[in-house]
């Protein structure tokens, strides 16, 4: 079972700035993205950045150019740089992969962390 754990967010006034961690636990697995999703109170979740095992990376719209997200895959962890936040960055941040699972038999699954707070003020 994999399992995926958050750490980094907080309180921080605008302009401030934050890291998230993500890193994944478990056996019996290989991990092919990893990322950063995040919803806001009576919003949809959305895509903050992604990056996979080829390093390719997607950044959402409404982080470009203000976040940066990074990766250790030999550790199975995530890292999402954010900064100049402002106000409307203020939500629960969510980590998920796509993993491969090899056992008993290979299938793709996508995995979610519980979520960490970030919270913006004016």
């Amino acid at each position: 079972q994999v399992q995926l754990v958050e750490s980094g967010g907080g309180l921080v006034q605008a302009g401030g700035s934050l890291r998230l961690s993500c890193a994944g636990s478990g056996s019996g697995f290989i991990i092919n993205s990893m990322g950063w999703y995040r919803q806001a109170p009576g919003k949809q979740r959305e895509l903050v950045a992604s990056i996979n095992s080829d390093s390719k990376i997607t950044y959402g719209d409404s982080v470009k150019g203000r976040s940066t997200i990074s990766s250790d895959y030999a550790k199975n962890t995530v890292y999402l740089q954010m900064n100049s936040l402002i106000p409307e960055d203020t939500a629960v941040y969510f980590c998920n992969a796509d993993i491969v699972v090899l056992t008993p038999n290979s299938h793709l699954v996508r995995a979610w962390g519980q979520g960490t707070q970030v919270t913006v003020s004016s």
